[in-house]
């Protein structure tokens, strides 16, 4: 799933290592953790048992474990594509 993001101050950027806290689901509605990469101003988001996915979250926790910031050094606000 290739995600978009607005007001990225010009780019995306990585704190710690590899993208954290991202989750994604199928039409099952059954949460796996996810591998994200950035690409651009998107981030792609997938994980190998969910071959047509449907849902992202991004920080959807209680104390959640979140690294993707935009240029100026803001983190990415928790988020969720579902409506479930």
């Amino acid at each position: 799933m290739i995600l978009s993001f607005k007001h990225t101050d010009g780019c995306l950027t990585i704190k710690d290592g590899e993208l954290k806290g991202f989750t994604i689901a199928g039409a099952d509605k059954k949460w796996q953790w996810a591998t994200a990469r950035i690409e651009g101003e998107a981030v792609v988001v997938s994980n190998p048992d969910v071959p047509t996915p449907v849902a992202v979250r991004y920080g959807w926790a209680d104390h959640p474990d979140c690294n993707l910031f935009n240029g100026a050094g803001l983190p990415a606000s928790p988020f969720r594509t579902d409506d479930w």
